[in-house]
C-alpha cells in the first residue's frame, strides 16, 4: 500500500499541482484583460483589444476588421507595455 500511495504523491508534486498552478495564472491573465491589450484567440487571430466586457471582447485584427471574441476563447494576451527580445 505504502508504494502506491508514495506513487501519488509524487504524481502529484510533478504534474497536477504545476498545471493547476499554469491554469489559475491564464484565468487571472484572461480576466485581467483591458483595452489596447494585443490578444491572441483559440483559432490563432492576433489582434488588440479595442472593447472589454465581462464575458466578450472585441478584437480588431486589420485596421477596420473587429471581432467578437468570448474571453474563454484567448489563449494569451501580451502586454503592449513588454518589448520584443529582438527590438
Amino acid at each position: 500500500m505504502f508504494p502506491l500511495l508514495l506513487i501519488f504523491v509524487i504524481f502529484y508534486f510533478l504534474m497536477i499541482r504545476p498545471q493547476q498552478k499554469r491554469v489559475k495564472e491564464h484565468q487571472a491573465n484572461i480576466a485581467a484583460v483591458k483595452k489596447g491589450d494585443e490578444v491572441i484567440t483559440g483559432g490563432g487571430l492576433r489582434g488588440r483589444a479595442t472593447r472589454v466586457t465581462d464575458d466578450e471582447v472585441e478584437v480588431e485584427l486589420a485596421q477596420g476588421v473587429r471581432v467578437r471574441a468570448v474571453k474563454s476563447t484567448l489563449t494569451q494576451v501580451i502586454n503592449p507595455a513588454t518589448k520584443p527580445a529582438n527590438d
